[in-house]
């Protein structure tokens, strides 16, 4: 077994989690599948290292939950969020709550190994890096327009296009230009990066 631990991938969907499985595993890492939330806390106390990999709607428990279980349990695992068409806002409520990344369904499968090779070895960062990085990430939030920062608020919240044109009183074209310029402004690769930013500035 890996010393950085098991890759422990949580959906209902069978193909989703064989699929998930073989790429994974090719990659020389070890995998774990659960076919629920339930049945993987069930395996909880024997699990020391890792990192979780679950689908945010699920029958029963869903991935929320199941984050909130594991902060209760004091269970430190590293969560990343899979989430479908429109679940943006459940994906930032998941990060606010501590999950370390969210990828959209589809995904291609760098994304999806990147996210979890960074979740299995997480950077080492003292309290002057995460000073210093939260005040790069607060100087470059400065640097936007009015209507800039208010598309990257709503962003951040997890509405989508169509949601901020009709909030703001523009033109979902509009705000797509918006959104380029945010990200780009904030060197933002995709949207869990761009809300992880914020967390991070916020948390100063």
């Amino acid at each position: 077994m890996p010393a950085e631990g098991v890759v422990h991938i949580i959906d209902d969907d069978d193909d989703v989690r064989q699929s998930l499985a073989f790429l994974l595993s090719a990659a020389g890492l070890a995998v774990r599948i659960h076919e629920s939330a339930v049945s993987f806390l069930k395996l909880v106390p024997e699990i020391q290292s890792g990192c979780v990999v679950t689908d945010i709607r699920m029958p029963g428990m869903d991935g929320l939950e199941l984050q909130r279980r594991l902060l209760e349990l004091e269970v430190h695992l590293p969560v990343i969020v899979m989430t479908g068409h429109g679940d943006v806002t459940l994906a930032v409520e998941a990060m606010r709550n501590g999950a370390v990344d969210f990828i959209e369904k589809p995904f291609d499968d760098e994304t999806m190994l990147s996210a979890v090779r960074a979740a299995l070895i997480p950077p080492r960062v003292d309290d002057a890096d995460r000073t210093a990085r939260a005040t790069a990430i607060q100087e470059r939030m400065a640097q936007l327009t009015g209507p800039e920062r208010e598309v990257l608020d709503r962003l951040v919240a997890g509405d989508a296009n169509k949601v901020i044109a009709c909030e703001l009183g523009i033109s979902p074209r509009t705000v797509e230009i918006h959104r380029a310029h945010v990200m780009t402004k904030m060197q933002a690769d995709s949207l869990s990066e761009l809300v992880r930013m914020v967390l991070i500035a916020s948390s100063q």
